[in-house]
């Protein structure tokens, strides 16, 4: 398969498909959001801001220049349908894993990483998930939909099965989703990533699929987001998990979902949306 480059892309990364080791896609579903939409204008918000970001990161001592991603823009899904739009997104995943390269997702409502996560579930039989979020996406259905942006979560679980995900930042949802991963289906953190590091450890030689929630930051850093939850991380404290992730052996995708960057027109939202996409794209390159 091959995808071919676009106009606006993120930052320096505009590298030949066939040459890359890391692809970036959009995929713009904001089908299910059941408070604030505008999730589907992400992916083109933050490449466009991304002329504000630095190339070099001082973090990990690394410079996007010297690594070959490559950006294939915004998916085309049709709005409204949800089946289909997580068909492109699965098959697109497919293809980029087929291809011996990583995904880097930026969403959408948080519901495209279910496609990407089952496209990995079929390569890596072992697979693990790492969730940072303010929610726990653990219902079974949300206003009578199976497929939601509130059961995202509980669908991967049905991929993985209990002992495969793990959960963090966690401070709004129903009980019974609590209660489902007190009961031993998923290992949740509420409030913090404290634990962080412990699991990072246990599961190091596991393939590992993170997705990020934008909404685990305090809303006074990420007021631009769909479902705000006083009461998050900082944004030093998500620096710093990125930092930690560099002790996984296997982080084999990403994604980062959840912002809506219409909300906050100071955009400061999107430039930290931009500085973590900065970040996340040289983990997955450094950690092959």
């Amino acid at each position: 398969m091959d995808y071919k480059k676009v106009d606006l892309s993120f930052q320096s990364c505009q590298s030949d498909y066939k040459d890359s080791d890391v692809v970036i896609f959009s995929a713009p579903l904001d089908t299910t959001t059941s408070y604030r939409p505008g999730t589907r204008f992400a992916g083109n918000a933050i490449r466009t801001e991304s002329i504000g970001i630095e190339w070099y990161s001082p973090y990990k001592d690394m410079d996007l220049k010297d690594y070959k991603t490559a950006d294939i823009g915004d998916l085309e899904i049709p709005m409204g349908h949800v089946e289909t739009a997580l068909d492109t997104i699965y098959n697109t995943s497919k293809n980029i894993i087929q291809d011996g390269k990583k995904v880097m997702m930026i969403g959408g409502e948080h519901l495209v990483t279910y496609p990407s996560v089952k496209a990995y579930s079929e390569v890596y039989k072992d697979l693990r998930i790492i969730h940072l979020d303010a929610h726990t996406d653990l219902r079974d259905e949300f206003l009578g939909m199976k497929l939601s942006h509130a059961t995202v979560i509980r669908r991967c679980h049905d991929l993985l099965g209990d002992g495969h995900i793990y959960q963090f930042g966690i401070r709004s949802g129903d009980k019974h989703e609590f209660d489902f991963a007190k009961d031993g289906h998923t290992y949740m953190e509420k409030f913090t990533i404290n634990t962080l590091e412990q699991i990072i450890e246990e599961i190091k030689d596991y393939p590992v699929y993170i997705t990020i929630d934008l909404d685990v930051l305090d809303p006074s850093v990420m007021p631009g987001t769909g479902t705000p939850e006083p009461g998050g991380i900082s944004f030093k404290e998500l620096l710093n998990a990125t930092k930690l992730f560099e002790k996984l052996n296997h982080v084999v995708g990403a994604d980062i979902v959840e912002l809506a960057p219409k909300i906050d027109p100071t955009e400061v939202s999107t430039a930290a949306a931009a500085k973590l996409l900065r970040e996340m794209i040289l983990l997955l390159h450094m950690n092959k």
